[in-house]
């Protein structure tokens, strides 16, 4: 295999940056260099000084190559329902939601949505995904199975899902196991994909359904386990309708052993003080969706205040709830909630949340989410002036941090000149 030495300007994050002043905590290199082997960063440092005469050149000069974008949480069956108008969340699931995801049982039509998934994420920057399927394994497989052709970091599991819902998307406690079981000797480890056990949320599962998820994540401790956890006032309620035995939503999780350093609990909005000492006790990764929960109307997520208790907290676009692929566009929308808490996400940590602190959430910083050498080569291209308002914008632009700023405000899928997987370029667009 060709060996490659991609020459740009390169950003990358060492450690989460303090504010606005902490330069230590990242490398920038203004000429610098990333020679690509084998899908794996084998050198970073000054073009000059990196000495690969048998490498082919890409020079991606001026624009700024920063590790790959994570998206933490999001729904590939939910992508033709992007922009659906409801009143709020269980309005959205059942309007929409649900009748796009019983389309799912077709496996030629889920092997066709698995490819144009992964072309938009790749379109927008995104490296690696954690995604919901649908209830039907088939799902599942085609995720995997083209993720596997990219060669592309993916953590997805199959939704369990028996009450409150449509028939056609309801397995049962023993069939949700069964399928899950063999969807994680089929594909968990298997080139750069992990397994996902995936309970929808509380309302979804009934007691013995969520007793086969524990099952599952005491039998495969190494697989990670995504949910829902206090979106939406309503859901709240009716969670703690359903499991009336429960303190609260959190707890309910807590009673089947789903919190752990490898849970991944989309939204996390409407905590109470004990919800978050649990969760912070437990090692469990709140998961911030910013543009969904405005959509929705769902409400304001606390991340200092959860941070303040111990937590790492994640961030996502939350596709299709979300409205948009692009991480970008996330955290300019995420700026916005916090800047209406009097919280301030300045674009040094904006952009490490993006890459090493996501990759830090999924236990995965020595793996993706820096441009270190030894780590896997995903990485993206980011052109600041990609559109005639963001080059206006970029005329006056004299530091690092302002081109990033206008990046998280102004960017989106057009502000990505290439998106690498595993080394190789992936940007359909």
């Amino acid at each position: 295999m060709t060996r490659t030495l991609i020459r740009a300007r390169l950003l990358s994050f060492l450690r989460e940056p303090h504010g606005p002043d902490d330069t230590a905590s990242f490398r920038y290199i203004e000429d610098g260099a990333l020679l690509i082997d084998g899908g794996m960063i084998r050198a970073m440092g000054e073009f000059s000084q990196i000495n690969a005469p048998d490498a082919t050149v890409i020079d991606h000069r001026p624009h700024l190559v920063l590790p790959g974008f994570i998206d933490t949480h999001l729904h590939f069956p939910q992508t033709q329902v992007i922009a659906s108008w409801a009143a709020e969340l269980l309005d959205w699931l059942s309007d929409y939601t649900f009748p796009e995801e019983t389309r799912y049982s077709d496996p030629a039509l889920c092997a066709h949505m698995a490819s144009a998934f992964l072309d938009r994420l790749a379109d927008h920057g995104t490296t690696t995904a954690v995604a919901y399927a649908s209830v039907h394994a088939a799902s599942a497989d085609a995720l995997f199975a083209e993720a596997l052709k990219r060669d592309m970091r993916l953590i997805t599991g199959k939704v369990l899902m028996d009450r409150n819902a449509p028939d056609a998307l309801c397995d049962t406690a023993q069939s949700g196991y069964d399928d899950s079981k063999a969807l994680i000797a089929r594909w968990h480890g298997k080139g750069r994909l992990s397994y996902a056990i995936t309970p929808r949320f509380a309302i979804t599962s009934t007691p013995d359904q969520m007793t086969a998820a524990q099952a599952l994540a005491v039998e495969h401790p190494d697989c990670y386990i995504q949910t829902h956890l206090s979106e939406n006032h309503a859901e709240i309620a009716l969670s703690c309708q359903l499991y009336p035995e429960a303190v609260d939503y959190t707890d309910i999780y807590a009673r089947y052993g789903l919190l752990g350093p490898k849970s991944l609990l989309g939204h996390a909005i409407h905590l109470s003080e004990r919800e978050i000492g649990v969760l912070a006790d437990a090692g469990a990764k709140p998961v911030f969706c910013p543009t969904s929960n405005l959509f929705l109307g769902s409400g304001l997520f606390d991340d200092a205040k959860l941070r303040a208790a111990g937590l790492v907290n994640a961030i996502a676009s939350d596709i299709g709830g979300g409205t948009s692929y692009s991480m970008l566009q996330t955290l300019a929308e995420g700026y916005k909630v916090l800047q209406l808490q009097r919280q301030r996400l300045h674009p040094f940590r904006a952009f490490h949340w993006i890459t090493r602190g996501n990759a830090m959430a999924l236990g995965l910083e020595d793996r993706i989410g820096t441009l270190d050498a030894g780590t896997e080569a995903d990485f993206v291209v980011l052109n600041a002036r990609a559109t005639p308002a963001m080059a206006q914008r970029m005329e006056r632009a004299t530091t690092l941090t302002e081109e990033l700023f206008a990046l998280q405000v102004m960017g989106d899928d057009r502000a990505i000149e290439q998106t690498y997987v595993a080394g190789q370029p992936r940007k359909a667009g």
